[in-house]
């Protein structure tokens, strides 16, 4: 499978001069579920907002779907066009019903006819399980519905990369579980996703791969069974023995 994301020796400083990435190396191939776990602080979120260039980083390479990230905007532009990107907080515009949210960007963005991106964006509610909700507002809506809708608005700019910033950890736990299906069958379908989260059942039924970050480095990179019941590194273990 072609490569969608290769990541080499990236390094990010804050102003402050805190060096949150410290060489990290990813490859992500097409069809992959690529989940990255690791304590608070340990820079997956940053990593993670590299991809689509919503954070910076000064050394190294990253490649997405062949594209070389660099302060050319008009690469990141196409990279962002390709991928789609899922936040803890639902990001939804509280004034535009949930089908209005999903037709914005589609129409503005890629020039799309509103009424091809309404049939789409309605078949992508169904998808989500959420048709029913097409009229009514975002504050109408249990948070789970809104990360539903969250990941339909992502889906309706047909991205060939989703990214997930922890897309339950703002949610009640009865809600974590419909999100989290909607992930699956994602998976199921054959999206390249990488998802930061502590979901641990989430990481073992559905990732190709696990990540381990700590302090700014990968610890450990192994396929589910092997990282939950076998890690290699000390470190795992003991991140392991705090969220199982």
């Amino acid at each position: 499978m072609p490569l969608m994301i290769e990541a080499r020796g990236v390094q990010k400083w804050y102003p402050n001069g805190f060096h949150a990435l410290r060489g990290v190396d990813l490859s992500v191939r097409r069809g992959e579920v690529v989940v990255i776990m690791g304590p608070s602080g340990s820079g997956k979120s940053t990593f993670l907002r590299t991809f689509n260039a919503l954070e910076t980083f000064q050394k190294g390479t990253i490649e997405v779907d062949g594209i070389a990230l660099t302060d050319d905007l008009q690469q990141i532009d196409t990279v962002r066009r390709e991928v789609g990107m899922v936040f803890q907080q639902f990001n939804l515009f509280p004034h535009l019903t949930v089908l209005d949210n999903l037709l914005l960007a589609p129409v503005l963005v890629r020039r799309r006819s509103r009424e091809q991106v309404r049939r789409q964006a309605l078949q992508l509610l169904e998808r989500v399980g959420i048709a029913e909700q097409a009229q009514k507002y975002p504050g109408q809506l249990s948070g789970g519905q809104q990360q539903r809708v969250a990941i339909a608005r992502s889906l309706c700019m047909e991205p060939r990369i989703m990214l997930f910033d922890e897309p339950t950890s703002s949610l009640d736990p009865e809600m974590v579980r419909e999100v989290l299906d909607v992930m699956q069958n994602l998976a199921s379908e054959g999206m390249t996703m990488v998802v930061v989260t502590h979901e641990v059942r989430f990481a073992r039924q559905v990732a190709s791969r696990v990540v381990l970050m700590a302090e700014g480095r990968v610890v450990e990179e192994a396929e589910p069974e092997d990282f939950f019941t076998a890690p290699s590194h000390e470190r795992s273990r003991r991140f392991l023995d705090q969220i199982l």
